[in-house]
């Protein structure tokens, strides 16, 4: 048996890791764009030196070769045609019996201006990116981010280190705005503010401007201010990693379509982690990768675990999770807690945590993702809520072990 996986990020690695312990004999095939593997939330510490490419992996050095795994990075998908059962590049097409795809997602560079052409924008999804930053840096003074999102603050915190003016460009009245509300992301502002970062909120990027090389030099908004610049990194929004499969009749649009087993349309063809558009996070798509791979070696496992709103904040020292949902319904019931160095919100609704935001001391927050996950009413405990625990839901079971008592 032949397994061929696309990607090499969590979902992918995981895969490869588990075929192989289920099947000792089976040929295994892992490609990647990247020429090595890395930690991609890792990325920005390579900007700014704190890092060099090497210590980002996530495997061991000898991870393909101690498990016998084809490694071939640097390689470019450019079709997949299940009739052939053959991924193809442009040098030629191997075959498979069975096929993982794990290629992640890629930047989305708005279509205004010279953004997708200049010589000096960036997005942050590679490493080829986080060097061509740091590259670029080094001549730099101004840089212009667009987007507040964390993959924009990481690279804005970056730059900042190395002593660089940036202005950060936010369409929504706040950073972070998936995950926090204007209570704890403010705490953020301040920190990057103090630091030396500008933020332009409310805004969008309508025009640009560039010198006669193809670099460019200012970027205007919508309010018809200018902001002067030499290097701009782009990080408002990704999409699923799945142009390669325009003609293969994989269904995707972009995510892929897939099966509570990680299957697709075709038998033979599984994918997981974010080119599925399912939860995005780490743990997540090593889940996916785990059960696709199950699922490619006979076994008949499904994923359950759907639930993707979580999100872990770290800069400056200041350390907050966003778990569930980020904004009240009408009905909710909103509890917040705070003193001069911790903030907790939780949103009640039907006598259930459906969110919760921990920030400054985020200890005891699996207890909180399991409320929300299992739906377990609070309501019927008498007792303050920030006094909840793990034993106020539990009792033990005929043979004395702890239970959810819901």
């Amino acid at each position: 048996m032949k397994h061929i996986i696309i990607g090499a990020g969590a979902a992918g690695l995981t895969a490869a890791k588990t075929i192989r312990a289920l099947h000792h004999s089976d040929e295994i095939v892992l490609i990647s764009e990247d020429e090595q593997v890395i930690s991609r939330c890792m990325l920005y510490k390579c900007i700014n030196g704190e890092r060099d490419p090497v210590s980002i992996s996530f495997v061991p050095e000898d991870f393909f070769i101690q498990r016998g795994i084809q490694w071939l990075g640097g390689k470019r998908v450019t079709n997949v045609s299940p009739a052939m059962k053959a991924v193809c590049f442009d040098t030629g097409c191997i075959g498979y019996n069975k096929l993982l795809i794990a290629t992640g997602s890629e930047v989305v560079i708005p279509p205004v201006g010279t953004l997708r052409t200049a010589n000096n924008v960036y997005g942050l999804r590679n490493l080829a990116d986080a060097c061509g930053i740091r590259n670029a840096a080094m001549q730099a003074s101004g840089a212009v981010v667009i987007g507040a999102g964390l993959v924009g603050l990481d690279a804005a915190y970056s730059l900042l280190d190395m002593g660089k003016q940036v202005t950060i460009v936010e369409m929504q009245p706040q950073l972070i705005p998936l995950s926090l509300d204007e209570k704890s992301a403010g705490a953020y502002q301040d920190r990057f503010e103090a630091a030396g970062c500008k933020f332009r909120f409310g805004s969008k990027v309508v025009g640009t401007a560039e010198d006669a090389d193809g670099n460019l030099t200012e970027i205007h908004l919508d309010d018809g201010s200018v902001l002067p610049c030499d290097l701009v990194v782009v990080a408002a929004g990704v999409r699923p990693a799945t142009r390669f499969l325009g003609t293969s009749g994989i269904v995707h649009d972009p995510a892929i379509k897939v099966d509570g087993f990680m299957s697709t349309n075709d038998p033979d063809v599984y994918a997981a982690g974010d080119a599925t558009g399912l939860s995005g996070i780490w743990p997540s798509a090593m889940r996916q990768g785990l059960v696709a791979a199950k699922n490619m070696c006979g076994q008949h496992i499904e994923y359950t675990d759907r639930f993707a709103a979580r999100n872990t904040v770290n800069f400056y020292g200041l350390q907050t999770l966003s778990v569930g949902e980020r904004e009240p319904a009408a009905g909710d019931t909103v509890v917040v807690r705070e003193d001069s160095s911790n903030y907790k919100r939780i949103i009640l609704r039907d006598g259930c945590v459906k969110g919760v935001i921990l920030q400054g001391d985020i200890s005891g927050s699996g207890f909180w993702l399991y409320l929300i996950k299992e739906n377990i009413r609070i309501d019927a405990v008498n007792k303050p809520i920030w006094k909840l625990s793990f034993a106020d839901f539990c009792a033990f079971d005929g043979a004395g072990e702890y239970r959810w008592a819901v």
